[in-house]
């Protein structure tokens, strides 16, 4: 059966994440490598009320029939085509002139991540998937909320793992009523592989789907799994991974640590980088995509 949580609520009035940056801030304070366990004990609903409240909508909304139903929604590819470049300006439009930490553009956060990659000599395909792994977040300029947007990625049909951020709050979420749904494997197989589990909805799957055509299944992996923090930091849900999840959890590790630590270098030039990846999108990329 599920893991027994115990129950708390955010503090009143307290309103979810005012933009996607106050989510890359606490992921990559979150899981800072080196972190003592005393210091993660500061991501609580007291000292966090925004991430709290944010996580809250997220436990609760995320069921199996919502993942299943914005899967059909949105894995059609029937939002129109669009060159890369396209969809990296579509996305700036999320950027919030209020907010007084940064004034970075999406494109320019998206360049430091593959900027980072590129440094280190890394393969060409993962450049180009660090320039690609936040793109889905256009989700919410299509009208999704944030909690169904960005956030840890987990499981939905089988029980909730302990090691999901804020599992208190699944216990108001309705599948937690489906007695199929909360046993160990829940409708699944054990070991049947993360490519047949439905993973909570957001911008991670959603661009994986996209660029499915594309890139190596390495690539693949880092996009649809980069947020599945429980698995690839906390080993939960091994039960349903299966050779090639087990062989594929090297580059997702590889991966974040470019996706969690680039932020805050020195701000890209995106006029003189513009003709590299000109041609990095040429090489693995048709000219336009499906979206």
């Amino acid at each position: 059966m599920s893991t027994a949580f115990p129950t708390s609520n955010p503090p009143a009035g307290a309103k979810p994440l005012a933009d996607l940056d106050q989510w890359d801030d606490f992921i990559g304070g979150r899981y800072k490598e080196g972190r003592s366990e005393s210091e993660f004990r500061q991501y609580d609903a007291t000292a966090l009320p925004g991430v709290a409240e944010f996580y809250r909508l997220n436990h609760e909304g995320q069921t199996l029939a919502y993942v299943l139903a914005k899967e059909a929604q949105y894995f059609a590819l029937n939002k129109g085509i669009k060159t890369i470049w396209e969809a990296a300006d579509f996305l700036n439009t999320l950027v919030d002139d209020s907010d007084p930490d940064t004034d970075l553009t999406q494109i320019e956060h998206l360049l430091q991540t593959s900027e980072a990659i590129r440094r280190d000599n890394q393969p060409r395909w993962m450049v180009l998937t660090g320039f690609l792994h936040d793109l889905g977040k256009c989700l919410c300029l299509y009208g999704e909320p944030q909690w169904g947007v960005v956030g840890d990625t987990f499981p939905v049909g089988c029980a909730w793992s302990s090691d999901i951020v804020f599992p208190e709050y699944f216990a108001n979420n309705p599948d937690r009523l489906a007695p199929a749904y909360q046993t160990k494997y829940g409708i699944y197989e054990p070991h049947c592989g993360l490519d047949k589990v439905h993973m909570s909805f957001g911008h991670d799957g959603y661009i994986a789907e996209v660029m499915k055509p594309y890139l190596p299944v390495e690539a693949l992996y880092m996009l649809r799994y980069h947020s599945f923090y429980p698995w690839h930091r906390h080993g939960a849900y091994e039960y349903l991974t299966d050779e090639q999840d087990r062989a594929m959890l090297q580059w997702v590790n590889r991966f974040n640590q470019y996706d969690l630590y680039s932020k805050g270098q020195t701000k890209p030039d995106v006029k003189h980088l513009k003709p590299f990846y000109d041609e990095l999108f040429a090489e693995f990329l048709p000219e336009r995509v499906a979206w």
